[in-house]
């Protein structure tokens, strides 16, 4: 059977909220012949009580267009969709990281589309949330509840971890109440796998399972090395291989939600892919570990920093890295204005150099002024024009022909490189617009009206 990538946070109509640790009742020896046994007990202890439960709830509407033929019968003023409104719940988790402003993080996809979130603590306590920022793209949002006496989870340079290091997961999945599991860190860097735009997760075989979106995974002094987000899932369950976000990248997306209300992702100015064996061999390299530069932005980050195509990025404010996803999902989450060192490989030698990030815009909706015909479409600066990354079904950007994954390079004759120019040319220009779109291999125009 196919394995199957899913994300964790348990959908449910009622679940029990109980956030007592799942134990075996049975009395156990603490030593034998005098010598104490290993325990994670005390650990835990210290540790649980910053892991929360998220339950969620809210109404999700759905818009279908209704066909023309349909419509006439309703007379001229008929509406152009149907809209359908279905509530949901959902439970899922969250690791508070500031006791004394009551910050809590999770998934995005937890609370995404949530009217209500209630956060059980670990003392029985349930108390609303409010959602502060929330970044889709790496799967995190920040909450904030108003609550006296938390425990904070301990934070750890998660760059230092270490393939075979002991990894402990706490979470609430099926709605059970707070269950911890044990297992190791199984792989570092983990891309490529199609779950979130921005990946480098950590793997591990700690049992994680539905609803335990957001909780914590920890190394054995308890200290928070990453989020859990998903997992393979070929029958629903687990199957030992988890993903979790580094808390380092969590750590610099919610530092700047908390000062700027929005993550402001960290552009480098640069195309390409990974290193594979056919790359090194053609370039004489011995690894075949690291990010290949086919082309640099000019007067982008990369390009003020000497970074030259033919360049292999190996490693990111000296860590290495195992492949482009991962160089881009790190300098996306470092945000704007931060200083990076590079060290790469320029024919056959090593090199550094220092990068300023310069800045994306936001995602945003093409319905926030752009055009009338892009409304639906979710636009994002890309290093080779604005990529579109989601298309809602039925909108009117699906009806121009936009398809996900389209990257948009002009307008009629004019070259658009990013969403402030695209809006600068669209504002200006009156009547039909063709749009030059790059897909896959192809280049074509759509003609927006």
């Amino acid at each position: 059977m196919k394995a199957k990538l899913s994300l964790l946070s348990a959908a449910v109509l009622t679940a029990s909220l109980a956030l007592s640790p799942v134990v075996s009742q049975a009395a156990l020896p603490h030593s034998v012949n005098g010598q104490t046994l290993p325990s994670l007990a005390p650990m835990l202890e210290k540790t649980t009580p910053a892991v929360v439960s998220v339950a969620v709830s809210g109404t999700q509407v759905s818009k279908q267009q209704i066909p023309d033929m349909f419509r006439y019968f309703f007379g001229p003023n008929a509406p152009q969709e149907q809209v359908r409104e279905r509530p949901f719940r959902g439970l899922g988790s969250g690791v508070i990281i500031d006791a004394d402003k009551g910050y809590i993080v999770t998934n995005q996809h937890v609370i995404n589309g949530a009217d209500n979130i209630q956060i059980g603590l670990y003392d029985g306590r349930e108390i609303e949330a409010e959602l502060i920022g929330e970044d889709a793209e790496s799967d995190i949002a920040l909450l904030k509840i108003d609550a006296d006496n938390l425990t904070e989870i301990k934070q750890t340079d998660t760059d230092s971890i270490r393939v075979g290091d002991f990894a402990v997961a706490i979470g609430n999945p099926f709605g059970l109440g707070q269950t911890v599991t044990s297992g190791i860190v199984s792989a570092l860097g983990r891309s490529g796998l199609g779950i979130e735009m921005l990946e480098n997760f950590i793997q591990t075989d700690a049992a994680i399972n539905s609803g335990n979106s957001g909780g914590a995974l920890v190394n054995l002094n308890g200290e928070l090395i990453g989020i859990n987000t998903a997992i393979v899932a070929p029958t629903g369950g687990n199957v030992g291989i988890g993903f979790a976000i580094p808390a380092n990248m969590v750590n610099n997306l919610v530092g700047q939600i908390i000062e700027h209300g929005e993550v402001r992702r960290g552009v480098l100015g640069v195309a390409g892919r990974d290193l594979d064996k056919q790359l090194a061999e053609a370039f004489g390299l011995d690894s075949q570990h690291g990010a290949f530069v086919n082309e640099v932005v000019p007067d982008s980050a990369a390009d003020d920093a000497g970074i030259k195509a033919g360049d292999v990025i190996i490693s990111v404010n000296g860590k290495k890295i195992k492949s482009f996803q991962e160089l881009r999902a790190k300098v996306a989450t470092m945000g704007a204005g931060a200083k990076v060192k590079f060290d790469l490989i320029r024919d056959g030698d090593k090199e550094s150099v220092k990068a300023t990030l310069g800045a994306a815009d936001s995602v945003e909706k093409a319905s926030g002024g752009i055009h009338p015909m892009l409304d639906g479409a979710t636009l994002q600066d890309g290093s080779n024009g604005i990529e579109i990354t989601e298309v809602a079904n039925g909108s009117p950007a699906a009806r121009s022909g936009l398809q996900k994954g389209d990257i948009i390079t002009g307008i009629n004759r004019t070259k658009a490189s990013n969403l402030k120019t695209l809006k600068s040319l669209l504002k200006d220009t009156e009547g039909t617009v063709a749009l030059k779109i790059k897909r896959d291999r192809t280049s074509l125009y759509l003609v927006l009206r």
